[in-house]
């Protein structure tokens, strides 16, 4: 797994470190769920936001469904 460097105000390193030891993990750890969870949850907003679009739209096929060549037939 590559390393990387980063930069952290004195305190919120303390702190970090403080928080990491109450939760029995590492303040590595921390940083990478974050990330994680910062990443995997940008990369599926859209489809939540689809689905919340489409709820509000109020749209209604009354049960109509349709078949790819009626895509087609205009």
């Amino acid at each position: 797994m590559p390393n990387i460097t980063i930069s952290l105000d004195e305190d919120l390193l303390k702190s970090g470190r403080r928080y990491a030891e109450k939760h029995q993990t590492s303040v590595n750890a921390l940083i990478r769920k974050l990330l994680e969870q910062t990443v995997r949850l940008q990369s599926d907003a859209w489809l939540e936001e689809c689905f919340t679009l489409m709820d509000r739209s109020g749209a209604n096929s009354k049960g109509r469904r349709w078949q790819r060549e009626d895509l087609y037939n205009g």
